[in-house]
């Protein structure tokens, strides 16, 4: 599952090649509103994003950009379209990478001056194809993408410009999963996944795990964006849950929990909601296993760093599998989440 691509720099973000998969996301609000998208760039940092997008529609909100770039701590990406003004002076007032299509810019003179101004300044350019990409609908569609694809590449390319990172994305899962399988085999820049227009919460989780996850596994990809109607922190929590299970990243923590049968006698959801509530910002590695009896108990969950088998007024803390504490009583989770802090404590994290 190692990548083969070469390396680009966003920011103080390497992609590509040996690095880490990096989790993406992009903002939702109004970004001429600095206010609020420094705002909400800020919750996304804290979940953990490591790359973030903005939407640049017009010159006010190309401005917007230096008083964004002073208040975060990630790489910025500036979304632009058709304008190659945008593109200008968006890499003029500081940000990382741009999002463009070389292909809506009909002046390669244009195309021209927006890489030697990304070249001079170290900003990376995404280029791509999805299904608006065309006009009219092709009849080959997969094979269309790819060639749209290509051909931005190929332009950035003529006018001496490599730091490029490469995505095609769709609303099916299939065809996207297949268009990147071609990709991967023509191009040896960083692709950027994802499934575009998934939907909400549930359905864009098992989409954009679908098509994204069978790219991973197959060596393809090298940074993420799950794309979430709602909340974007899903969207970061979503992308490092998916590159945890797997074995991509080990970053925050990560919850084994079993799925509760007629043996239970504990509120294992309950525990595992406030657990998540408590620790869904920790920055180190940590697996909290919460199992509702002794059948699944520390055997199943060997490896947790922290976990709980319950019962009846009754439980055992287990670390790595060997129980540790026996606890009696009500206060099973305040045992818990004692033995997690107690645990992040030894390991200097809170």
């Amino acid at each position: 599952m190692t990548s083969k691509s070469k390396v680009v720099r966003v920011g103080n973000v390497l992609i590509g090649g040996e690095n880490a998969i990096s989790v993406q996301s992009m903002t939702k609000t109004d970004t001429r509103d600095s206010s609020s998208t420094i705002d909400e760039i800020l919750r996304l940092e804290d979940a953990g994003c490591e790359i973030i997008r903005v939407a640049v529609p017009d010159m006010e909100a190309s401005e917007s950009l230096k008083n964004i770039k002073k208040a975060v701590h990630i790489p910025v990406v500036a979304d632009i379209h058709f304008d190659p003004r945008l593109a200008i002076e968006s890499i003029k007032n500081g940000v990382d990478k741009i999002r463009l299509n070389p292909s809506n810019i009909k002046d390669k003179e244009w195309i021209k001056a927006i890489a030697s101004l990304g070249k001079e300044r170290h900003v990376a350019i995404r280029v791509g194809a999805n299904l608006g990409s065309f006009n009219n609908r092709p009849d080959n569609i997969e094979q269309a993408l790819v060639d749209s694809a290509i051909d931005e590449v190929r332009l950035l390319e003529e006018v001496d410009f490599e730091d490029i990172v490469v995505s095609i994305k769709t609303s099916d899962v299939l065809m996207t999963v297949l268009a990147n399988e071609h990709l991967s085999k023509l191009t040896n820049y960083p692709i950027h996944l994802g499934i575009t227009e998934a939907g909400p919460l549930e359905d864009s989780l098992i989409k954009s795990s679908v098509g994204i996850g069978k790219l991973l596994l197959e060596g393809i990809g090298d940074t993420i964006r799950f794309s979430i109607t709602g909340d974007p922190v899903f969207e970061v929590r979503a992308g490092f849950t998916l590159l945890k299970s797997l074995g991509l990243r080990r970053k925050g923590l990560e919850v084994i929990s079993c799925p509760v049968c007629g043996r239970t006698e504990i509120d294992v959801l309950g525990m595992v909601n406030r657990v998540k509530e408590t620790f869904q910002n920790v920055k180190r590695p940590m697996k909290v296993a919460v199992m509702g009896c002794v059948v699944n108990g520390p055997g199943e969950a060997a490896d947790a760093d922290v976990g709980i088998a319950g019962g009846k007024n009754s439980g055992v803390i287990f670390r790595k599998g060997k129980i540790v504490r026996v606890v009696h009583g009500q206060n099973l989770l305040g045992a818990l989440m004692e033995e997690i802090n107690n645990f992040l404590e030894k390991n200097n994290d809170n």
